[in-house]
């Protein structure tokens, strides 16, 4: 796992809200490719095992394994399929790509979020600091300014326009899952919950019924230590 991945978050997120108890391997962000050779090509986090050795790939995948083989399946249950299938998808569209521009589309922002990710995951001595340095304007200039650029809104006014989006579809419930969470919450929860180590998850917190709905859903959790 890397600590500061949206889609891993996503898959901690399922599991403390089961209350598993798992174990977090960190790899090396610059070496993944090695450390994940046995995934047979996938070589990206999240990767979750099981202890007869089956191996599942891929954040939304893993997140209903995890639910049918912890839970028997309740949290992807749904009276509305279609309607949750348009909204997973939904959530793994749009979320997933807002979280780069919030966390790297300024300059300043870019460093220190790349100094914080240099800090909280497990580089080597040199790769820490070249990450930390070297990172951000790759991070900045070509990735983040370009979706920044191409979506039109500034990262705060996007991530509060996906948050308005989300829960007006709740209605009068809680929840995207009614009166408790969902996968579909917990997958969306996940990907707010990743922004939440740095400093621009405050931006996030000015979105009154999305901070309300965050904290319902973490109010559920039964959280592990790193």
């Amino acid at each position: 796992m890397l600590h500061t991945c949206p889609f891993c978050w996503k898959i901690r997120s399922i599991a403390e809200h089961l209350n598993i108890d798992y174990q977090k391997v960190q790899v090396n962000a610059m070496k993944t490719k090695k450390e994940l050779k046995f995934t047979n090509g996938w070589e990206k986090v999240p990767v979750w095992t099981e202890v007869g050795g089956e191996i599942v790939v891929d954040s939304t995948p893993i997140m209903k394994h995890i639910d049918v083989t912890y839970n028997g399946g309740e949290l992807w249950n749904s009276e509305n399929v279609t309607r949750r299938d348009e909204w997973i998808e939904w959530v793994d569209t749009n979320l997933s790509k807002a979280t780069i521009p919030i966390l790297y589309g300024g300059l300043f922002s870019a460093l220190k979020t790349t100094t914080r990710v240099s800090k909280l995951e497990k580089f080597g001595f040199f790769s820490k600091r070249i990450y930390a340095w070297m990172g951000f304007p790759i991070m900045w200039g070509i990735i983040a300014r370009s979706r920044v650029k191409k979506d039109g809104r500034k990262p705060k006014q996007l991530w509060h326009d996906l948050l308005t989006e989300f829960t007006d579809e709740f209605g009068d419930a809680p929840f995207f899952g009614g009166q408790q969470p969902d996968l579909v919450d917990l997958a969306a929860f996940g990907y707010m919950r990743s922004i939440s180590p740095f400093p621009q998850f405050t931006q996030l917190e000015e979105h009154v019924n999305g901070i309300a709905w965050y904290r319902q859903v973490e109010a559920t959790l039964n959280v592990q230590s790193n």
